[in-house]
């Protein structure tokens, strides 16, 4: 599985992203007095120890127990007034990220059920004018999907991920949001996901739908409900939004022992492929079109991955991404 060390540059990437948005967030809307901030920083300091365990704890029951706990802590917390508007910015195993329009905040994690299996959970705190909680709790249902990427789905049968990315469209008069999300998907491999999250006329989160174009691809494919990658565990992939482009860019990979089938074979090659939001729906850019010229191993600033004081530090991710390039193409340079 992943080594601690990267899990916490993965965390701290996701949690960098949130005390920002969180903190414009609060600077603009704050409810909360400085009385009101002190009782939530008491009760956040109870629930840090459980949060930590629920992935890095030895033993299952212990890990089990811990997600239990926090789970209701964090609901009893959630309950104060206002409580939205509260960052949780010590929950360094949780992400936490905001809507840009400041709609709705999800939380999500994962919890550690054994060396093989990581479960993805979360919950989706909607913003209440009168400050009362509205919460809507997500259920990961991935290991009983044959097809992720052919329905639109609840938060009962939830493709879980721990997002680390939201990113607002409209079409038509109609909120879309745009969820990165990451899986600790295997003991070889991960997968990092794209999901557009909406709301029904009753307020009801619904993810996915044919929001996936492949239409203007030199090989068309059909429209997916969904879109992710599978590549080795080892392998440092690029999977993020690139505001100065709009753009989401991502990694070309390819199997390095030339086994297509094996997806845990997966490295990038060193080039990059795209979505640009395009009428409703997330068009395919493929690499041949695709003519942002970038410099070799670097990328959008904003898919740079944080050390845990929240600064730059991307030079062991991209060090292995430069032996993985070579294993895959020696001549690619």
């Amino acid at each position: 599985m992943l080594s601690f060390k990267y899990q916490l540059l993965i965390f701290c990437l996701i949690c960098a992203g949130s005390r920002l948005a969180a903190q414009s967030h609060l600077s603009a809307h704050s409810h909360l007095s400085s009385a009101a901030e002190t009782v939530f920083q008491q009760r956040e300091d109870t629930i840090k120890q459980f949060a930590y365990d629920i992935v890095n704890a030895e033993t299952p029951e212990t890990r089990f127990r811990a997600d239990s706990q926090f789970i209701r802590s964090l609901v009893r917390i959630l309950k104060m007034p206002y409580s939205f508007y509260y960052p949780f910015d010590s929950l360094q195993t949780i992400s936490r990220l905001y809507a840009p329009d400041s709609s709705f905040r999800i939380f999500t994690w994962q919890f550690k059920k054994d060396n093989l299996l990581y479960l993805q959970e979360g919950a989706i705190q909607i913003n209440q004018p009168d400050g009362s909680l509205k919460l809507y709790p997500l259920f990961d249902a991935s290991m009983f999907t044959a097809n992720a990427l052919d329905s639109v789905r609840t938060r009962l049968n939830w493709i879980g991920a721990i997002y680390y990315r939201i990113i607002e469209k409209t079409w038509q008069g109609k909120n879309y949001y745009t969820l990165l999300g990451f899986d600790d998907y295997s003991e070889t491999s991960n997968k990092k996901w794209m999901e557009v999250l909406t709301f029904t006329p009753e307020g009801e989160p619904r993810f996915g739908g044919p929001y996936f174009s492949f239409q203007e691809d030199s090989v068309r494919k059909p429209t997916q409900y969904r879109f992710n990658i599978e590549y080795k565990k080892e392998a440092g992939t690029r999977f993020n939004y690139d505001p100065s482009l709009d753009l989401i860019v991502f990694d070309e990979l390819i199997s390095e022992s030339n086994e297509p089938a094996k997806k845990d074979t997966y490295v990038p090659d060193g080039d990059f492929e795209a979505f640009q939001w395009k009428n409703g729906k997330w068009v395919h850019v493929q690499k041949g079109i695709f003519t942002q010229k970038l410099k070799d191993g670097d990328f959008p600033r904003e898919a740079q991955i944080l050390d845990d004081q929240g600064k730059a530090n991307e030079a062991e991710l991209e060090a292995q991404s430069e032996k993985n390039k070579k294993k895959a193409n020696p001549t690619h340079q």
